[in-house]
């Protein structure tokens, strides 16, 4: 059954939800304003706390675009001379926020070049011989291209999603009445499993390196590239391979057999042809890269140096053009609100508030022992993500808060860290909005609304238990606490 065709609203309908929006966001920032400061925290800081959660609300109801939110956010802490204008503008010049940008560009090759559609039709011919393999396949580029590609957009949209819908129509399947046939299960089933490729890698999506910030600044616990997949690579596998079989249990299209998905895929390479030039040098800088990231103990050649020189490389070699990086949309918009919010959070951080916060709400959880106490924390955190449409709001309005309260209970440091920091990222299977992708595979109109959440909800359950579970265990083996 294909989603209801909601009705167009009106102009006046759209300037009256604008206006809502608005007024979410001035009334948070009046309100804060003109509440008593606590104890210790000076007017400025309590200033910069006030337009901060002013911009983390604009975030979420998105009166305007992302980046045009924070960068009112930067333009009113400047303004007001809660920073000075040197120190607002800062987040502009951290590395971490020009990583990012590097990736983004990196990734423009992978889907200029092909190599992106090459290595889905590859997995496609070794393992798409039944529906349950084309998932695999599927899911296998995703998270194979989160290595180096930090837009689950670029990756879970421009590279996965075409492929997947192209395979349901070879099947007959469309929305509607064919859904069932493959394309609802293909859907909901890549969908599921990006958001825990976002989660393996530090580039799985663009906020990860923002979360790995956090964590640095609040705890001194540096959740660098090998790290993160280090961590991660023994639950994130092991739920990778348990979330489509459990969908396909839950949730089984009509065709289980796809033998002709390997004959389509072999016909696709065969018009790629023999690995272009671009392609080739494409895969030796992202191979280069990836390894100079996992061996920085060894170099100590920073990360966003190491992002720079590949970029570099592919300007040089020709791979890319300045046309090209003018015109990614995606990593400019990324840069104006990663770089602003950096700096926002950075400075919140210095003021003390955080601190109060955990002082006032630690009562929540007295007198529980630790384990208790992280574990309901952690279910609070993870599923206040129904109120989000964005991991970045979600994570850099709650991250830094519910990690001291939790180490405030006692947990250990790094537990504390990981956990959150990978919740932020599975949280998001749970809506149709939970992430940039998922508009995507649900405006597709192969899935129900009422079917995508009792899904979503479900993997939910299977993704926490892995993770809180082998995953703690694993980290245990490794001794990270």
């Amino acid at each position: 059954m294909s989603a209801p065709v909601e009705p167009a609203p009106t102009a006046s309908a759209e300037r009256l939800t604008s206006l809502a929006k608005w007024g979410a966001v001035l009334l948070t920032l009046v309100v804060i304003l003109l509440s008593p400061r606590p104890d210790g925290i000076t007017e400025p800081s309590w200033r910069l706390f006030a337009i901060f959660a002013a911009t983390i609300v604009g975030l979420i109801v998105r009166p305007i675009a992302s980046g045009a939110v924070v960068l009112l956010g930067v333009v009113a802490v400047a303004l007001t001379g809660t920073l000075p204008p040197a120190e607002a503008l800062r987040g502009y010049a951290d590395p971490i926020v020009w990583l990012v940008l590097c990736a983004f560009f990196m990734s423009r090759a992978v889907l200029k070049t092909g190599l992106g559609r090459r290595i889905a039709y590859l997995f496609i011919r070794a393992l798409g011989r039944r529906s349950i393999g084309l998932a695999y396949a599927l899911v296998s580029t995703d998270t194979l291209l989160a290595s180096i590609v930090p837009s689950n957009a670029a990756r879970a949209g421009g590279v996965v999603f075409p492929v997947a819908r192209s395979l349901a129509e070879a099947y007959n399947s469309t929305p509607g009445s064919t859904a069932a046939r493959l394309g609802s299960y293909l859907m909901v089933t890549v969908y599921q499993c990006d958001v825990i490729a976002c989660s393996m890698w530090l580039t799985g999506q663009a906020s990860n390196v923002l979360i790995a910030r956090l964590a640095l600044e609040t705890t001194g616990v540096d959740i660098n590239y090998l790290m993160w997949i280090q961590g991660a690579i023994v639950p994130g596998l092991l739920a990778l391979l348990i979330v489509p079989w459990l969908l396909f249990r839950l949730y089984p299209p009509e065709i289980t057999h796809t033998p002709h998905a390997t004959e389509l895929a072999q016909a696709e390479l065969a018009k790629m042809g023999p690995m272009s030039r671009n392609e080739s040098l494409t895969l030796a800088v992202f191979l280069l890269v990836a390894g100079m990231w996992i061996t920085t103990a060894w170099h100590h050649v920073n990360y966003a140096i190491v992002a720079l020189v590949g970029f570099s490389a592919l300007l040089l070699l020709q791979v890319l053009t300045w046309d090209d990086v003018l015109g990614e949309r995606n990593a400019w918009d990324v840069f104006i609100w990663y770089g602003g919010l950096v700096r926002m959070a950075e400075a919140l951080g210095e003021t003390g508030i955080t601190k109060a916060f955990a002082e006032a709400t630690a009562g929540f959880t007295a007198g529980w022992a630790w384990p208790a106490a992280l574990a309901a924390l952690l279910l609070v955190y993870f599923y206040a993500h129904y109120g989000f449409a964005s991991i970045t709001a979600h994570a850099t309005a709650m991250y830094v808060p519910f990690l001291v309260v939790i180490m405030g209970a006692g947990a250990p440091t790094v537990l504390a860290v990981l956990l959150l920091a990978y919740f932020s990222n599975l949280c998001a299977a749970l809506t149709h909005y939970g992430t940039t992708p998922a508009p995507i595979y649900f405006g597709a109109r192969y899935n129900t609304q009422r079917a995508w959440w009792r899904l979503g909800f479900i993997a939910s359950l299977v993704t926490i238990t892995i993770f809180s579970t082998i995953g703690v265990g694993w980290w245990k083996i490794l001794g990270w606490w």
